[in-house]
Parts: C-alpha cells; structure tokens; sequence
C-alpha cells in the first residue's frame, strides 16, 4: 500500500472540482465521486466525453486544491483507461447529494431528472476510473507573516 503525506481518500471525499483529460487533448471540469478506490462521473450521450472515451478510454484525472491565504496545496492525480457502465441510481444519488445537499427539492430540475428518469431513456452511464496510478503530493507552504 502507498503512504501519502495527507489521507488521499479524506481529500477525495470533499465535493471538490477535478479536471478530466482525453485523447485531443481535451480536459473538462467534472463532479465525481470516490468509491471503493474508484472515481464515477456523470456522463452519457449527448456529452463529447462519452464519445472521446469510446474512442479512446486512456484518460487522466487531477483532483487539487490552493489557498494562497493559508499556503494549503494539494493535488491527486490519477492515471488510467476509464469503463463506461450503466448508470445506477443510488450511485447517482450519492454524487449529487455531496455537491448539491440533501434536499433534492432544492436541486436544479436537470439534476433531479437523472434520479427519477428512466435511465434507459435518457442515456446517463458512468465514466468509471480504476487508476492504473494514482499520485498524491501535498505542495504546501508556509505564509509569510
């Protein structure tokens, strides 16, 4: 097991921000959620992501965070060939819960859609990264007074 110099999965639990790189290249911003040593993000037909990982499912992740206030930074970076799976519901649940609260009564309409919908008719999969590596480098330091 690798040793980190800050909890990697304590970090990855936080509704954070990670950028996603294709073939193309090409990166976009992405909401995902850390399970069982795996990232899930939200995709499906209608998104060029859907299309980029069929062609080609090498893909890298960074997960990262700076504060110049506080001198905090810290970043995980992920490796990997993503699988596009279907789409569950409670794994759906469990994602947007962690960015948008509890109350789905005070979620956008689009996000409720894809709890509720028929997932056969609307189209989401799961992008689902194993990372064949996974780096963690805690780059912080002190603020000058």
């Amino acid at each position: 097991m690798t040793s980190y110099a800050f909890d990697v999965d304590a970090f990855l639990l936080r509704p954070l921000t990670a950028r996603l790189a294709t073939n193309g290249p090409t990166v976009r911003p992405v909401w995902f959620l850390w399970e069982e040593d795996v990232f899930w993000v939200l995709t499906g037909p209608w998104a060029r992501l859907f299309d980029r990982v069929r062609a080609d499912p090498r893909v890298a992740l960074v997960v990262d965070e700076c504060d110049p206030a506080t001198g905090l930074v810290r970043q995980v970076i992920a490796r990997g060939r993503a699988e596009l799976v279907p789409f569950d519901v409670e794994r759906g649940r469990r994602k947007l819960v962690r960015y948008l609260g509890a109350d789905e009564e005070r979620w956008d309409e689009r996000f409720v859609h894809y709890l509720h919908d028929d997932p056969a008719r609307r189209g989401p999969v799961w992008l689902r990264l194993r990372p064949a590596s996974l780096v963690a480098h805690d780059l912080s330091y002190a603020v000058a007074p």
